[in-house]
């Protein structure tokens, strides 16, 4: 079975960097066609992209400007570029269109978001061709720009910069996790596909869960409090606190924080040192590791995780996927310290010393084979 090649517009923004991440944790699945924000400026290579593509999620948008009215001008302009590129080349991929439930508010963005989907419509009915106009509502997720289009980020954002976080109004806001978004964009593709015949609909997506403005700025508060300033894994009830904590451990500047020196309680018998206090269960584990070894390459799309050097010296690499810096931290037993892995890095551990290099790894969930969210990729 030959693989779906799929191509996001605005490949580069939050959504669209996470499910070009997602489509890549498939590699024998999906062929991921590369794009430009660029290419719109340039007919002949968006011309080009669409050819190559068997579906094309279009999430190119502007959320905010200065000019509202430009705003919509733009949102408009980018939509009937994309359907004259698809028009000259004369193919019909598969067309997921990125809506908002803002679509029935009375701004310029909900309107250009309307409207760009009923342009899509028109020609998906007029093409005979395969269109989903998602009406999505509010996205969060890690690395969402602040101050731009999530109310989230710019608490976790603001809360982790010492920043006074404001609520303008303290309504209750339906949210989905970026990570759930993304599966319902595969479900709809793989579906979709499978078609023998055309299929145009609107798709209204279900949000995870709703809380008041208020409500999540407290969480978030808590979150700096407690594992910001003191380290401890708060309590988190459920998987949807998990994706906000998540979330807010994102926007946490690891050359800074990290490493996070452990207090040491010494006597005649020894030493002791606490390693994680934490509000949830999980699994701890142990290592050795010989010098010049290297553990891990690898990262986690959703689980918590500490190492913690108990003796030895070592060296954590950490990189972002679909990055290229790479975050060097140095630990030595002698003064144990610890890192938490960000979700979406690729991380591994290697002894630098002469002994042998003891490690305490803590993570929030037991290990499962069938599901171990761990995913191999050299830093």
């Amino acid at each position: 079975m030959s693989k779906l090649k799929i191509g996001i517009t605005g490949q580069s923004g939050f959504i669209g960097t996470h499910l070009y991440n997602e489509l890549g944790l498939e590699p024998e699945k999906y062929e991921r066609i590369f794009f430009e924000d660029n290419y719109f400026n340039n007919h002949d290579m968006l011309c080009t992209f669409v050819k190559q593509c068997d579906v094309i999620v279009h999430l190119a948008a502007v959320n905010r400007h200065s000019d509202t009215d430009e705003l919509y001008k733009i949102n408009i302009e980018l939509v009937n570029l994309f359907i004259d590129a698809l028009n000259q080349k004369n193919v019909k991929p598969h067309i997921i269109f990125s809506s908002s439930t803002q679509e029935s508010y009375d701004n310029p963005y909900g309107k250009s978001k309307l409207e760009g989907r009923r342009l899509l419509e028109k020609w998906a009915h007029e093409n005979h061709a395969c269109f989903t106009g998602m009406i999505i509502p509010n996205v969060f997720g890690p690395f969402c720009l602040p101050n731009y289009n999530s109310f989230v980020a710019t608490f976790c954002y603001k809360l982790i910069h010492e920043q006074e976080p404001s609520i303008i109004t303290d309504s209750e806001v339906n949210l989905i996790y970026v990570s759930s978004l993304c599966k319902h964009l595969l479900s709809d593709i793989n579906d979709v596909y499978k078609s023998n015949s055309p299929i145009v609909k609107e798709k209204l997506i279900p949000f995870d869960f709703s809380k008041k403005v208020s409500e999540v700025l407290n969480l978030c508060n808590i979150f700096s409090e407690q594992y910001f300033d003191n380290g401890i894994i708060p309590i988190l009830a459920n998987s949807n606190e998990i994706n906000l904590f998540n979330t807010f451990r994102s926007y946490i500047d690891i050359e800074k924080k990290y490493p996070v020196p452990l207090k040491q309680n010494i006597d005649e018998r020894g030493t002791f040192v606490g390693t994680v206090k934490m509000g949830v269960g999980g699994q701890v584990s142990f290592s050795t590791t010989k010098p010049g070894i290297t553990r891990g390459n690898h990262y986690h799309t959703r689980k918590i995780e500490r190492f913690t050097v108990i003796k030895g010296k070592a060296r954590i690499q950490l990189r972002k996927i679909g990055t290229e810096k790479v975050y060097e931290l140095y630990l030595d037993g002698e003064n144990s310290s610890y890192v938490d892995m960000p979700v979406w890095y690729t991380h591994n551990i290697t002894n630098i010393g002469n002994e042998d290099l003891y490690t305490q790894f803590w993570i929030n969930e037991w290990y499962d084979e069938s599901d171990p969210d761990t995913f191999f990729e050299k830093v």
